[in-house]
């Protein structure tokens, strides 16, 4: 993610953008990445007429001492792992050594704004800003504020997000009202997982392959389920759901294989194992035999009813901006536009869920139960 919003950074034109990390390896090994990202795109003219891959990575700073690489930044991405604890170190570290009128932007998928507002001292410049991969391709951006931030914080975070040029076209930033945990599409995704990992534990208990379940999504997903959590990091799900098990329910608690493979270190494509083998480059995955365990009208119920409590809690004004964000930051459509046609239909299937799992966050809220959401599309 931090290589991703590094090379659209230089492509943006900012004249000085620093990286950082734990181990200069670590730095130069992305470096390579970035150039190699920008010489990609020069080669089939994306980069626009007269700009080189030569040229902007002349304007890339490689700096190991965190106190160093933000001495003179006017903005920090911070994209470390989804660990409060570490975040809240690294919040404490900038706020720290970065000048005093430095914005600082997290790209957490889950952790509390507020929460890393607090650990730098100064949470009025603290903001959320969540990319989705690639930063470069994927079009969408989520704008949150803590408790504190400050409106000339959230302009500014939106005037980086619009200069931050994007290889299918121009940016379309979700700003939310409110706080809150995961921001919109991780809301969605994640409690989604509930039912996901409630699968994948039915799955290994009756002796049914990874493979049967990525079939049983069939053409609507160009991955299946779980192909898709090895290419996103088996840890970062685990991470997240641990997150919203404190934050939002107890049923957000991960099952026991994805406990299982992350306590193993198999955390997907990134450590080359994980739901498949990723050693020798993309498995091959065969999707023909079907288990008829995993259903992509119940995932798509389940987003609906998230939709729903997001528009309940006043975390948006409206579905449309949820729908957008859903389809410019993961490729798939949102739930809204089917759900106005299901609602009734997805309602009864929500409630016989929580019945069968024993998940009572899956059961479906007033919003949707009423179907007054159809009001809502602004």
């Amino acid at each position: 993610m931090g290589l991703g919003i590094t090379q659209s950074a230089l492509w943006g034109g900012f004249e000085k953008v620093v990286l950082n990390d734990i181990k200069m390896e670590l730095i130069n090994n992305g470096a390579k990445k970035i150039k190699d990202g920008l010489r990609k795109s020069e080669s089939k003219g994306q980069l626009g007429e007269g700009i080189t891959t030569d040229a902007l990575i002349l304007n890339l700073a490689k700096e190991v001492d965190l106190a160093k690489a933000v001495v003179d930044a006017d903005f920090i991405f911070e994209v470390v792992t989804e660990d409060l604890k570490i975040k809240q170190e690294v919040f404490k570290k900038l706020g720290e050594n970065a000048p005093e009128h430095t914005v600082f932007a997290s790209n957490t998928s889950t952790i509390r704004i507020t929460e890393l507002g607090k650990a730098s001292n100064r949470p009025e410049q603290v903001i959320g800003m969540h990319f989705f991969l690639p930063p470069y391709r994927q079009r969408g951006i989520e704008i949150m504020k803590g408790e504190k931030t400050s409106d000339d914080t959230m302009e500014i975070c939106m005037a980086v997000g619009q200069k931050l040029p994007c290889l299918n076209g121009k940016r379309v930033i979700a700003q939310l009202e409110k706080e809150s945990p995961g921001f919109i599409v991780n809301r969605l995704l994640l409690s989604a997982q509930i039912y996901f990992n409630w699968i994948l534990d039915q799955a290994e208990e009756n002796g049914v392959s990874f493979e049967q379940i990525d079939a049983d999504a069939g053409k609507l997903l160009l991955m299946g389920p779980c192909e898709l959590s090895d290419y996103l990091g088996l840890d970062t799900f685990y991470n997240s759901m641990k997150s919203f098990e404190k934050i939002l329910s107890p049923d957000f608690a991960p099952g026991k294989v994805l406990t299982k493979l992350v306590s193993e270190g198999n955390f997907g494509k990134k450590t080359g194992k994980g739901f498949y083998n990723w050693i020798k480059g993309k498995p091959r995955i065969d999707r023909s035999i079907k288990a008829g365990l995993f259903k992509t009208e119940m995932m798509m119920a389940i987003q609906l009813n998230e939709g729903c409590r997001l528009l309940e809690e006043g975390i948006v004004k409206g579905y449309k901006i949820i729908d957008d964000i859903m389809l410019n930051g993961t490729g798939m459509p949102g739930p809204f536009s089917a759900g106005k046609r299901n609602y009734e239909k997805w309602t009864k299937m929500l409630n016989k869920l929580a019945d069968q799992i024993g998940k009572e966050y899956l059961r479906p809220c007033k919003l949707l139960e009423s179907g007054n959401f159809i009001k809502m599309r602004k």
